[in-house]
């Protein structure tokens, strides 16, 4: 279990807004679902509107708040310039917006939200960079910390190309730039930083002691480095290097899901209460977009596999942790 201070942790007002905005849009995301058949294509303007609606406006406003709080509790160090954050929410809110009714309405506006979100992260991930250069701490979070904000530099700046592209600003391949962009994003920044967090959050919460971190280090490894053959492959547009991406990166998840094992085998806290059961059904759910994702691997012309998937990895994982430890941090920070 890690020692975590709040010695360094910037004041409230700062953080307080990111976790208010993330869950209204968390809200609107959920109820534009509505609109939506499970009959649809990723290609779909409307699909990738409501994918940038979840994803930056809900979990990426959410991480960014929660890394404000936890980068210097967890480096020991204060943050490099703390104030910039008063900076990046409004521009990667405005831009959230500018790009969803890009995707939904004119796709003129995309680079014109894209700018703005790119903006926002290169200000993030600077700021990030600069406070890990303080600390002298070497920990598997700290170089999650490290590596996820490296893939955020660059899938922000590929997501900022096909904005382009789709407003006809520039002529690029789309499909083989978007499986690039996704994979760095979602695989690369998302996944990695939940890993990393939750290897301090997860068993601070569930007073969970001495365990083994050589699953979590293997899969951390396995993880980057497969995320970043997959992009390479995706870029190359060559089948089999992202396969090879694919395999890593799957057993990657597998010694991540076998930490999360070891660490609740030494929980103390028992009681299941609505974080516990969040983390089960987060896991539970990660393990169905693992079992969906490769019976579509297997039988690629069932559509239907693939969606399932991403919905378990997106809404039924990603969701639930994130909400699960909003539960926790909250209460912790009032």
């Amino acid at each position: 279990m890690f020692a975590v201070s709040k010695d360094f942790a910037p004041p409230l007002k700062l953080i307080a807004p990111y976790f208010k905005i993330g869950v209204i849009f968390y809200l609107l995301s959920t109820i534009s679902l509505l609109a939506f058949n499970s009959n649809f294509a990723y290609q779909e303007m409307a699909i990738a509107g409501w994918i940038h609606l979840f994803l930056l406006g809900f979990v990426m406003v959410i991480i960014f708040g929660a890394m404000a709080q936890l980068i210097p509790v967890v480096l020991e160090v204060g943050h490099a310039v703390v104030d910039l954050y008063y900076v990046i929410l409004p521009l990667l809110v405005v831009g959230v917006i500018g790009m969803v009714v890009g995707f939904w309405i004119n796709p003129a506006i995309l680079p014109y939200g894209g700018i703005l979100v790119l903006t926002s992260m290169i200000i993030f991930a600077s700021e990030a960079f600069a406070t890990l250069r303080k600390t002298k701490i070497d920990t598997i979070t700290v170089k999650t910390v490290a590596v996820s904000n490296s893939y955020l530099l660059i899938g922000i700046l590929t997501g900022f190309a096909i904005a382009l592209g789709l407003s006809g600003a520039i002529s690029i391949n789309v499909d083989t730039m978007l499986k690039a962009h996704a994979y760095a994003v979602l695989g690369g920044f998302v996944l990695l930083t939940i890993m990393g967090l939750s290897l301090t959050l997860i068993p601070m919460f569930s007073l969970a002691h001495g365990f083994d971190e050589k699953p979590i280090k293997a899969g951390f490894n396995l993880v980057a480095i497969g995320v970043g053959i997959v992009f390479v492959g995706a870029l190359m547009d060559i089948s089999f290097i992202q396969w090879i991406g694919y395999l890593t990166t799957l057993v990657g998840v597998i010694f991540y899901i076998y930490q999360i094992y070891l660490i609740y085998q030494l929980t103390v806290r028992k009681e299941l209460d609505i974080w516990a059961k969040s983390m089960l059904f987060g896991f539970g759910s990660l393990m169905a977009s693992i079992f969906f994702g490769l019976v579509y691997f297997i039988a690629p012309d069932s559509q239907q596999f693939i969606n399932t998937s991403i919905w378990f990895l997106m809404l039924g994982f990603i969701g639930f942790l994130i909400n699960g430890h909003l539960y926790k941090i909250v209460p912790f920070l009032v």
